[in-house]
């Protein structure tokens, strides 16, 4: 990126609610179901039908943008949104435009290395979605014909657009990853990027330095429908780089809207950039406005759960270190397993060592998730007790934990039933630290030279006889003291 300009980004975030009907009708949402098996009169949009809103998607809404810290308009007002393409039975969408269900909000991103930066939010509206054409091809400019399957026309929607606050593609990552995370403890949506319930396109200008225009008067290009935050952020990567490359060369930046090419990295124009008035917005008349009570929207506030940036400062306060915080503040179902652990088990961080290392693999090794994962919050708690006590070893325990998976079975049982518990006799152990101290007179030698190196062979070669069932620590203590004790007899 050049010196020479300056990067402006605005993310739009389409959010799909989890309602079981949509939005004005009481067809399904359902995802997967066979193509236009879910449509009725009202999202076919056949004359004479009128839209009953949904009560849940409502609330589900207002939940999302107190959230995200914005200020809920007790009056707002559904609007018509006029354009024509195929998907879009009415030719017209149901949306909310001068008047939106909330305004004035804001993320917090988290960059590595630098303080805590706010994404200013400027508003969110409620909008039923379109359908879905599917393509006979790779991509729309080679597909030889389209299908449209309306299933998806009139699922509920709200739209999350931010102001154009982020100066980076890591920026813009972050705040998408944030944004994802807070719904995700709002459980309003299953989030699933692949299947279309959260759509994300992002608006790339490049100013000169020292431009004091408005943002508004830049040309902008929207990169549409991006599938995953990852592509998210390599669109606007290479965005970034045509742009400079063509404002160096002299070149104009053409209003429009681009799709990107996951295959290839690259941006590929669509069509050129509609402005709003293009789309000649009215109020919607078969509609009534949206009138939410004060009292209404401060029982939903309350109602709210511990949010991502509460459960950072929790998690620090326990001790927990930032790389590891961000691993469960950003994964809920991590949270969650960590959060019925956490109930039961005093030791926070070693929780959280066994989890994002040993379950963490054994679970991705599986094709679970946290949520579903074999092995439960408290049945890990159990096998952290056992070697709390010192009943197992670390070693020990990684071995349990992996029959844990396999079998379903709790510790205690695998344990009981292999025979897997620490040796802890020392009047045992001594006898075969005896007998690895006779075979290992070099190493003791060595050992007595200085070569602190050999204590952990002999340590090592008792645990090896013992078939890693003996104590370490007791080992250890136990192999000093034979050999202080041989010393003084010789002396």
């Amino acid at each position: 990126m050049s010196e020479a300009f300056d990067v402006i980004i605005g993310l739009e975030v389409h959010v799909e609610l989890k309602t079981a009907s949509k939005l004005f009708c009481c067809c399904s949402t359902a995802f997967g179901a066979p193509p236009n098996s879910q449509t009725c009169p009202v999202c076919l949009g056949l004359p004479g039908v009128l839209p009953v809103p949904n009560s849940e998607a409502i609330r589900l809404a207002v939940r999302s943008a107190l959230a995200l810290n914005c200020q809920v308009r007790p009056f707002s007002k559904f609007d018509r949104k006029q354009y024509f393409y195929p998907d879009l039975p009415k030719a017209y969408q149901i949306s909310q435009y001068d008047q939106p269900l909330a305004e004035f909000g804001w993320v917090t991103i988290h960059p590595s290395g630098e303080e805590a930066k706010r994404v200013g939010i400027r508003r969110i509206h409620l909008e039923e979605d379109a359908g879905k054409l599917n393509h006979l091809g790779q991509r729309l400019g080679d597909a030889v014909g389209s299908l449209v399957d309306l299933n998806r026309a009139g699922v509920p929607l709200i739209e999350i657009v931010s102001e154009p606050d982020m100066r980076s593609a890591e920026e813009a990552r972050l705040y998408l990853t944030e944004l994802r995370a807070v719904l995700s403890y709002l459980d309003v949506s299953d989030l699933r990027m692949e299947e279309g319930s959260l759509r994300c396109d992002a608006n790339v200008s490049l100013r000169p330095h020292g431009y004091q225009g408005s943002l508004e008067e830049l040309p902008r290009v929207e990169i549409k429908n991006v599938n995953s935050i990852r592509n998210v952020q390599r669109g606007i990567e290479y965005e970034v780089v045509r742009q400079a490359d063509m404002l160096k060369r002299g070149e104009r930046i053409v209003r429009e809207t681009r799709g990107f090419d996951d295959s290839t990295g690259r941006t590929y124009s669509q069509r050129s950039k509609e402005e709003a008035h293009d789309y000649r917005y009215f109020p919607e008349p078969d509609l009534p406005p949206l009138r939410l009570s004060p009292e209404w929207i401060e029982a939903q506030r309350t109602a709210l759960p511990l949010l991502p940036d509460a459960i950072r400062r929790d998690l620090r306060s326990r001790g927990i270190p930032d790389k590891d915080v961000e691993v469960l503040v950003l994964d809920r179902e991590a949270y969650e397993y960590w959060k019925d652990a956490a109930q039961a088990f005093s030791d926070d961080r070693l929780i959280v060592n066994w989890m994002l290392s040993d379950v963490s693999r054994l679970i991705h090794l599986r094709g679970e998730t946290f949520a579903t994962a074999t092995v439960r919050p408290a049945q890990l708690v159990e096998l952290l007790k056992l070697i709390q006590e010192g009943t197992l070893s670390g070693r020990m325990a990684k071995d349990v934990l992996e029959a844990m998976f396999e079998t379903g079975q709790d510790a205690q049982a695998l344990v009981k039933q292999k025979g897997l518990s620490q040796i802890t006799d020392e009047e045992a152990l001594m006898q075969v630290v005896n007998q690895v101290l006779e075979t290992h007179r070099h190493v003791v030698a060595d050992y007595l030279s200085g070569k602190e190196k050999a204590l952990a062979y002999l340590v090592g070669q008792v645990m090896k006889l013992t078939r890693g069932q003996a104590k370490p620590d007791l080992v250890n203590r136990l192999i000093k003291e034979a050999i202080s004790g041989s010393q003084a007899v010789s002396s």
